[in-house]
Formats: structure tokens, sequence, C-alpha cells
């Protein structure tokens, strides 16, 4: 199966059947002395690092409107060296995102914090999957999105109203599945519930909330995959 599917264009999704496979990912196995070499190097440019578990792709493809795929279990410290060589081949990223709309139908996103890998950029609060996201072996992508909603907002997604189907934009630095959690309140009461929870943490993941209310008001540091997916939006598709 390998990586099959339509890059840099926005595909309705209406399954992901997304598995875990239990053994080793390649490029983990074929790449210990480099992974703990290049992790050293993280560290020592950013101590707050944390070696925990996420999952690294071996296989997705997209067919009758679904995506695919395999995936495995790998160190921090993995994706790490991978995101440094994103051309390997037999490996690539898939995350969520939940598109936060707000009831003025603005979108609400995130800027990460300055101790985070990410420091400064703006996207929809989001994580990589991780093996608690799995059910019977197959990812749970909405557990996903109101998980890591929930850590770095303190929002609960739960009772939200979701789009009818997923999307996903694949392009040479990962897949990103998405898609609509409308709130009823306004984005600037959303944004300050989100103000609220990031003052009382002791570290946040996120510096604060960023209101986006037209595809022509981008902010400073807004990752690249994220304007196709406002532009999106604000053409009212779905």
């Amino acid at each position: 199966m390998s990586f099959d599917l339509p890059r840099n264009i926005i595909l309705p999704v209406d399954a992901v059947d997304v598995r875990l496979d239990p053994g080793p990912h390649p490029f983990e196995r074929d790449n210990a002395q480099a992974i703990a070499e290049n992790w050293r190097r993280e560290t020592v440019a950013n101590p707050a690092l944390f070696d925990g578990t996420v999952v690294l792709l071996s296989a997705l493809s997209y067919r009758d409107n679904s995506l695919v795929g395999r995936c495995h279990a790998v160190r921090y410290s993995t994706f790490m060296l991978w995101r440094g060589n994103r051309h390997v081949a037999g490996a690539e990223h898939a995350y969520a995102h939940a598109m936060l709309v707000a009831g003025d139908n603005a979108l609400v996103a995130i800027r990460m914090a300055r101790h985070t890998v990410n420091a400064g950029r703006v996207y929809f609060a989001a994580g990589s999957f991780e093996p608690t996201d799995f059910r019977d072996g197959l990812v749970d992508v909405d557990f996903n999105m109101i998980r890591e909603v929930r850590e770095e907002t303190g929002l609960d997604l739960a009772g939200a109203t979701r789009g009818r189907r997923y999307y996903a934009l694949s392009t040479a630095t990962g897949t990103v599945i998405f898609r609509r959690y409308r709130e009823t309140a306004s984005a600037d009461e959303v944004a300050q519930r989100i103000s609220a929870f990031v003052a009382a943490e002791a570290e946040p993941e996120i510096d604060g909330p960023v209101i986006i209310r037209n595809p022509d008001d981008l902010p400073d540091g807004l990752m690249p995959h994220m304007q196709p997916l406002i532009e999106w939006h604000f053409a009212d598709k779905d």
C-alpha cells in the first residue's frame, strides 16, 4: 500500500481506517544510533523536550472516500529525527485538527508556547496521534481531537456540533485530517475562556488563542498547511 493519495488538495473523508501495527516501525528499527545522536542535540537546544510515545505511518492511501493506513508506536526522539528527514521513504506523519468555529463563524486557532517544538507557530489546537487514541487497534480521530483541544485550551468539545464528515489535506510535510467543531459562543468569548485557562496553567503548551475572521486575516507564524484550510472554511465548503 505504501503512500498513495492525492497531494495538495482537500479530500472528503467518510471513514478513517488507520490501524496500529504492534511491530516496530522500520525507520526506528534501522536508525537507532542516528536517533540517539539527534536527540542529544535536540535536548541540548531545548531541555523541555520529553521522549514520549507517538505514532508514525508506514502506509496511507485514499480510496472510496476513505483513508486506509498503518502506523507504529515510536519514541518522540524517532519522530524528531524523521521530522528533519521527511523525504525518507516508508515513513510519513498524520495528525488531526478540530477546526474550531465560533458562533460568529470566525475560526479560533492557537499560538504555540516558546518552549515547544513549534514555538510561535499558529494552527488549530492539535497533537500527534498517540497509542491512547486507538480503540481495538483502530484510530479514534475525534477522541484525539477532543483530547488535544482540552489539554491545550481547556475547552471541552464533546458537546459541540461536529461537521458531517472529515476532510484531509496531504502535503510533503504530512497529512492533516480535519473536521469542523462548532461552538455557539462568539470568537471573543471562546478566546477569553482559552486565555483564562492558559493564565491558570503553570507551564501552558500555548501562548494563547488566535482569532481568524476572514481569509485575508492571516496571523504571523501561520503554519503553511493552515491557509488552504482557512480558505476552504470561508468559501463555505461542506
